[in-house]
């Protein structure tokens, strides 16, 4: 799909492009970053080229992956922790439409939305210097807002490795669903790991939910 643009209240959601390459190599060679997250170690220039001008251009013209960098607005528009997550002009605001500082990265991989089961993942990381400020769950809860309103996603899944309980903290206050923890299930650093894997579904945000859900019964 063509790139779009999301803003809420502080934050302005756009495609990395080519001149925000030495800002995502400086905020993702964070051992913090790198202890969950996958991207090399280290991370390069090169690498950020890599993701830019490859892995995230392709994602998007090839509709498996819609990342989005996440960075300050100029002035606020709106409350601040949420906003409208719609993608008005509002270039004023935006440093020129571009945006401020980096703040991290949020958006949707593994995606189904051409099959019965239109489903999604929801990833996210956080630069240092921009963590405890709310900025990871107002660009997350725009990304999913955008996912059930103008996508379709039916499944919106989150998991993260058990240890990382700022990953679970953001997904909880987005109001995940906790399903459980599977076994040796993400791969990091050539090791296997159990992961907590939670789901939304539109219904639980008051949005309709276009295929019928029948839930198990309590006696299974």
């Amino acid at each position: 799909m063509e790139p779009i643009t999301l803003r809420t209240g502080r934050l302005l959601l756009r495609p990395f492009e080519e001149w925000d390459e030495a800002a995502l190599a400086a905020a993702c060679d964070d051992p913090d970053i790198q202890r969950f997250v996958p991207v090399p170690e280290p991370y390069t220039l090169k690498d950020a080229e890599e993701f830019v001008r490859g892995v995230s251009a392709n994602g998007w013209r090839e509709d498996t992956m819609y990342n989005f960098g996440v960075f300050t607005r100029g002035s606020t528009g709106g409350a601040a922790d949420g906003g409208d997550g719609g993608a008005e002009d509002d270039r004023a605001a935006d440093g020129g439409g571009t945006g401020g500082e980096l703040v991290g990265s949020t958006g949707l991989v593994r995606l189904s939305l051409h099959t019965a089961e239109r489903q999604a993942e929801l990833g996210f990381w956080t630069a240092r210097g921009h963590r405890r400020k709310g900025y990871t769950a107002e660009a997350a809860r725009a990304v999913v807002d955008w996912a059930f309103t103008a996508l379709g996603v039916e499944r919106l899944e989150w998991l993260a490795q058990v240890e990382n309980a700022g990953s679970r903290a953001v997904a909880q206050r987005l109001g995940f669903v906790e399903e459980g923890i599977a076994r040796a299930r993400i791969v990091h650093r050539g090791t296997r790991r159990d992961a907590r894997v939670a789901a939304l579904l539109p219904s639980d945000l008051g949005h309709p939910q276009p295929t019928p859900y029948l839930p198990s019964s309590p006696r299974g």
